[in-house]
């Protein structure tokens, strides 16, 4: 691994609003392009991707700090957080492979200060203005004629293909 900061941009939302949709239609878009995606998902949740039963589970119970499960396929680390620290962002970014990555998705974090597009739908009930920050840099919604933002590009949230383009833009911005 090298130290180079990879790009990070930021896909937010109200919860129930489409964030995984979107990304799971997105990734294969930008992949197309030769685009290398990494992906960072916040969860609320108590997250846990090992099995109970499973030996490295019983391994990382027993009190590893760090367990790693490898196959020829794909390995997975996991680290206890003990102290149940507040989540950094830039770190957790660091800990991806830079060569093997042109830029990281993070969905959720909204109030960290990366670029970030908001996915907006009218029929939440929520107020998008509570979502925009000054890294907002676009807002994909499904009510564009509604929508009238100053500096902030507003997109269609149901055609992908502009989404995509729109991204591909923005990372050879970083690039720059």
């Amino acid at each position: 691994m090298n130290n180079r900061e990879i790009p990070l941009l930021g896909i937010v939302a109200y919860s129930g609003t489409g964030k995984t949709t979107l990304l799971k239609q997105l990734i294969p878009h930008l992949r197309q392009r030769g685009i290398r995606v990494g992906l960072i998902k916040h969860t609320h949740h108590d997250v846990d991707v090992d099995t109970p039963g499973k030996d490295s589970f019983e391994l990382r119970k027993a009190g590893a700090d760090q367990t790693m499960v490898a196959s020829s396929d794909r390995w997975a680390l996991m680290t206890e957080t003990a102290h149940h620290e507040p989540l950094d962002l830039r770190y957790l970014a660091t800990r991806f492979d830079s060569n093997s990555l042109d830029m990281i998705l993070v969905e959720g974090f909204k109030h960290e200060r990366i670029d970030k597009i908001v996915l907006y739908r009218e029929e939440s009930g929520r107020h998008l203005e509570q979502l925009i920050d000054s890294y907002v840099i676009a807002v994909a919604s499904n009510q564009l004629p509604a929508l009238s933002l100053e500096s902030i590009r507003v997109l269609d949230l149901n055609k992908i293909e502009e989404i995509e383009c729109f991204i591909v833009e923005w990372l050879e911005k970083q690039a720059n």
